[in-house]
């Protein structure tokens, strides 16, 4: 049995899409969805969460209690999370051994009679683009007539993003783990869930999206962590932000994180990175390369691999 996760570990993921809508709201009919203010684009940790358990599900065959099951052909109703419990014979010990999704993210547990409330070790900010976003509407045409016996096709509409670099913010806590049962096994197929997950989304509207960096930052001191990683990291470029639509058009800004990173190597175990190469970083200005990042901080760079 793979160990138990002992040590505390913050994680970036950035990733990006063209021409799609990353997540929809659908109490603004669908739209991807925007802060007004700021003007940039925000996705849901719920959806990466999904992103996630979707992938270990269909692809890693592993069993995740928070699915879609019908269980009712002719009416096609959905299971509840009380239905849900009982095929597992409303066991939680069984639903944590059993479940991986539970293990990383926690969740209530309906039980007759009660319920238990499992904290997740796992846990993520809300992703949000490192520069504004302009958002499309688009009209088309479908392929059906609207009724029978007509000649008008039907339309559709929708919103998407030209272009969306998005960076979430996660955190691994330790302690939560012990309740859970969260191993170090685990833990290899949440990174695979991130990074494989958001490349295997086939739908229309997610089609596109690119994995660009992971990174998790795995700690020696006991209960520590440095906190706020995401802010670290600045989009740069000469151009609107609003007219970005590619990796080319943008560096990412990592003096300050890599210089943190430098400043608390002795409470950092080491770090696990994956990166795309069309992405382009500079620190302090000039051209960085993400494969210096041990000799500028000191700390052991590992690969992660899938």
């Amino acid at each position: 049995m793979s160990e138990e996760v002992k040590n505390r570990s913050e994680i970036l993921f950035i990733y990006d899409i063209r021409d799609g809508n990353p997540n929809g709201d659908p109490l603004d009919e669908n739209k991807p969805r925007i802060d007004e203010e700021a003007g940039v684009n925000i996705v849901t940790d719920v959806r990466l969460k999904r992103t996630i358990r979707d992938y270990l599900h269909d692809f890693k065959s592993l069993e995740i209690f928070v699915r879609e099951i019908v269980y009712d052909e002719q009416n096609m109703f959905i299971q509840d999370g009380k239905r849900r419990a009982k095929d597992f014979g409303e066991n939680a010990e069984k639903i944590l051994d059993d479940c991986i999704d539970v293990r990383l993210f926690g969740g209530v547990i309906p039980l007759k009679g009660d319920s238990i409330t499992y904290t997740g070790p796992v846990q993520f900010k809300m992703g949000r683009s490192l520069h504004r976003v302009t958002m499309k509407h688009i009209k088309g045409t479908g392929a059906f007539a609207s009724k029978e016996g007509s000649k008008q096709a039907t339309f559709r509409e929708e919103d998407i993003l030209p272009y969306s670099l998005i960076l979430f913010y996660g955190i691994i806590n330790e302690n939560a783990a012990k309740h859970t049962g969260l191993s170090e096994e685990d833990v290899t197929f949440l990174l695979d869930g991130i990074w494989n997950g958001t490349k295997s989304l086939i739908s229309r509207t997610k089609t596109g999206q690119v994995p660009r960096l992971l990174m998790k930052v795995n700690y020696s001191k006991k209960n520590y962590h440095i906190g706020d990683l995401d802010k670290m990291i600045k989009l740069v470029t000469d151009m609107p932000h609003e007219s970005i639509r590619d990796t080319a058009d943008f560096q990412l800004e990592i003096s300050e994180l890599v210089n943190k990173l430098a400043v608390e190597k002795g409470s950092i175990k080491d770090i696990e990175i994956c990166s795309d190469d069309r992405v382009n970083f500079c620190k302090d200005g000039a051209d960085f390369s993400i494969d210096n990042l041990a000799e500028a901080t000191g700390i052991v760079v590992k690969q992660i691999t899938f």
